[in-house]
């Protein structure tokens, strides 16, 4: 499904304080994702080679996700617009995001677009220890450096699961507000999404953090998000 291009709203543009937090937060996202790509490379190799002996398929999964409304005032202004205008609605530019595959080629041949469930078995034996340890979700620095993504932001989602969602819960398209990430509060705090309930109660913490995201958050929810990885909390 593909999501219409604009909305017709009031736009606005964001304040100094605004523009100084974003010039800070994207010299840190910068920084941060060169230095990571550098010093994960030797880890990259071991990962390519142990997914091309694991199973059969490309190392590198594409897909396209909805990212960041950058046309103020779509959502971005603190109102919520009616299902009708949503349907209108951009709710964000679409990208083209990169992971390591953790799934089995064509996973969803058969089912079309699918939350992946516990004890999956389309992921493979590599892919559940990438996804334990959010190693599968590394290249996507390279959105970073691109300016698709943030270190820190609410995950981007697809745009058929976007449409679907905004159905039952209305404020979604506000996760848009700002630039998606790598890790986010909602990924330290809960588990992957299986269903509208898990989604639901991640809303929550995407929605706080676009209300109250700020450089010290962001730390904090990297120093997490450190701690995750380090304990294969990732798939819990």
């Amino acid at each position: 499904m593909i999501l219409p291009s604009e909305y017709l709203g009031p736009k606005t543009g964001p304040s100094a304080s605004e523009r100084r937090k974003a010039a800070v937060k994207r010299a840190l996202d910068v920084t941060l994702a060169s230095v990571g790509l550098l010093v994960l490379l030797p880890v990259f190799g071991l990962v390519a080679l142990a997914i091309k002996l694991d199973s059969h398929g490309p190392v590198l999964y594409a897909q396209i996700r909805v990212g960041m409304n950058r046309r103020r005032g779509a959502n971005g202004n603190g109102h919520t617009p009616s299902a009708d205008r949503r349907e209108r609605a951009g709710y964000g530019q679409p990208f083209k995001i990169y992971k390591f595959r953790s799934m089995v080629t064509d996973a969803e041949k058969n089912t079309g677009p699918v939350w992946a469930a516990k004890s999956d078995s389309r992921i493979t034996r590599v892919g559940a220890f990438l996804r334990k340890t959010r190693l599968d979700e590394t290249p996507q620095l390279w959105n970073v450096l691109r300016g698709d993504m943030s270190i820190v932001g609410p995950r981007p989602e697809r745009p058929t699961f976007v449409v679907e969602l905004t159905q039952s819960l209305p404020d979604y398209p506000r996760r848009c507000d700002t630039l998606p990430g790598i890790t986010g509060l909602a990924q330290v705090k809960w588990q992957y999404d299986t269903s509208i309930e898990t989604v639901n109660r991640k809303l929550e913490y995407d929605l706080y953090y676009v209300r109250h995201r700020r450089l010290l958050l962001d730390l904090k929810i990297m120093a997490a998000t450190v701690k995750v990885m380090a304990r294969g909390d990732g798939a819990h």
